[in-house]
């Protein structure tokens, strides 16, 4: 599965690896079809694992509108009214926010870095359609999980490249042009992946 392409760009040292604050790409070698082509911001690395939210799967063409309405939170969104995100396969029935810096509540946000948080209570939810809304905010339902080493052995596999934690594919990219973008970022086309051997 190694190849010149990867490997000028794939961390390989798993001991060293902290992915937090980055996204990480699915690449043709992604024998998950759950994360194919996927783009993950990655909310937490260490040791005994990881988390982190898929960006670029929507939920069923849901709306965050609907979404708000149907579970009982009236009002006009504030944020723009994005679409819903798959943020993977763990945990599906619960919410993730991820959003900009200027909505924080000590309790329940996590800081992800200067300018972007994670909360998953309804506190944000409710926030969404108030002034205190966030500037920028997407929701996610599940999110992506690994155990410990897991997702280091998927990158000694070449099933992901990483690169910088851009909110700009957060909040303002298309959900079908993400993997294309985030790759961009890389100076990666799609067809240099694919003339690896791999099948996109």
């Amino acid at each position: 599965m190694d190849s010149p392409l990867y490997g000028q760009i794939i961390m390989t040292d798993s001991s060293t690896i902290n992915l937090t604050g980055q996204l990480i790409i699915a690449t043709p070698e992604m024998g998950d079809p759950r994360f194919n082509r996927a783009v993950i911001y990655i909310c937490s690395h260490d040791k005994d694992g990881a988390m982190g939210i898929m960006i670029n799967k929507g939920r069923g063409g849901r709306m965050l509108s609907d979404m708000l309405i149907n579970i009982g939170i009236e009002g006009d969104v504030r944020v723009a009214d994005s679409p819903v995100l798959l943020g993977g396969p763990v945990d599906i029935d619960r919410g993730f926010v991820l959003h900009s810096a200027d909505y924080f509540k000590s309790e329940t946000s996590l800081k992800l870095t200067d300018t972007l948080n994670l909360t998953s209570t309804k506190d944000i939810l409710e926030a969404l359609v108030k002034e205190s809304a966030p500037e920028k905010a997407v929701l996610a339902v599940g999110y992506s999980g690994w155990s410990a080493g897991q997702l280091e052995q998927e990158f000694q596999l070449n099933a992901w490249i990483a690169a910088d934690g851009n909110e700009a594919l957060i909040f303002d990219t298309q959900l079908d042009e993400i993997w294309a973008k985030a790759l961009g970022s890389l100076g990666i086309r799609p067809e240099m992946l694919s003339m690896t051997g791999g099948s996109a």
